[in-house]
């Protein structure tokens, strides 16, 4: 199985390398600044049944 997987960051669109942690389920989301523009983004992170992991990046709503 992989130990990192790679999203696209929205806002400058840098490829960004992550680890992934099966331990955490197949389904998993967090929010993590982007390394080179500083912005959030809610990560979302699925596993399918053939171990086969796909990431992605959503900005994080600001709610004032």
């Amino acid at each position: 199985m992989e130990t990192e997987i790679t999203y696209v960051c929205n806002a400058c669109g840098e490829d960004i390398v992550i680890p992934l942690d099966p331990s955490q389920g197949s389904v998993q989301e967090f929010v993590e600044d982007c390394p080179v523009c500083c912005r959030p983004h809610v990560i979302h992170v699925e596993i399918d049944d053939d171990g086969q992991p796909r990431a992605w990046a959503e900005p994080e709503q600001d709610y004032d």
